[in-house]
């Protein structure tokens, strides 16, 4: 069994002050997987870019759509995300979790017209041999336009697919997708039943905030969850929690 969890990186960072990690709630969320047995089989960790990646893509004015030829400016970004993984990395060690990172500029690329192709012959490799491999929102290579944002949640969908995977969540800080009332909405079968519900993100976020995540898992077979902090156990256990997307 394999399941995919992403961090967001909201979770794990201060969105609101650049390049501040929310050490606390990394420490929770280690210590939450290394108490589950899913950690021990078949976890692919990705972690989003919260006040590292998206800030410095604002600065440099890049998007998923809109790049860069400079490599300056790629390897700018690519170093931010390179700290925040190294921070995410040593609190999964602290708890005894085996994890390695995975470099996506150095393992994925974009085609002409914006198709991922993702290495993920390596990340199967590491499972094979009881790793947990850490990916996280980067900058990669995209013919034509030098190099683009990948968020976490493309990355997320593309793993998913291409590993198989039984179960896909998206740790997020709030409960779930909320609908107008600040109520949890508990299932998501189209964009279109909660368009009114999807704002933009209040942070900076070069990604699509949640509207974006709400499209990418949908065009997936299998059934992703959007859930708290405090839910993870639950999706560790249960394979739900929060809103169901399918």
């Amino acid at each position: 069994m394999v399941t995919v969890l992403k961090l967001g990186g909201s979770v794990i960072t201060d969105k609101d002050r650049p390049e501040t990690v929310d050490s606390a709630s990394v420490d929770r969320a280690a210590a939450t997987i290394a108490d589950s047995p899913v950690s021990d089989a078949g976890l692919v960790l990705v972690h989003g870019g919260g006040s590292f990646g998206h800030h410095r893509a604002s600065k440099h004015g890049l998007s998923e759509s809109r790049g860069s030829a400079d490599a300056t400016t790629l390897l700018d970004i690519h170093e931010g995300m390179g700290e925040l993984n190294d921070a995410v990395l040593a609190s999964l060690h602290e708890h005894d979790i085996s994890a390695l990172p995975v470099r996506p500029l150095s393992v994925g690329f974009r085609d002409g017209d914006g198709r991922l192709s993702f290495a993920a012959g390596q990340l199967e490799a590491m499972l094979a041999e009881g790793f947990v491999p850490v990916v996280h929102g980067d900058v990669v290579v995209q013919t034509g336009q030098g190099g683009t944002i990948l968020s976490g949640d493309e990355i997320v969908a593309t793993l998913a697919r291409s590993l198989g995977a039984n179960r896909v969540g998206l740790c997020s800080t709030v409960p779930g997708v909320l609908d107008a009332e600040g109520a949890v909405i508990p299932e998501i079968r189209s964009v279109e039943a909660v368009a009114d519900s999807l704002g933009e993100s209040e942070t900076t976020d070069v990604t699509g905030g949640m509207a974006g995540k709400v499209e990418r898992m949908l065009s997936l077979k299998t059934p992703a969850s959007v859930f708290g902090l405090e839910d993870l156990q639950t999706f560790l256990s249960n394979g739900t929690a929060g809103t169901i997307i399918r």
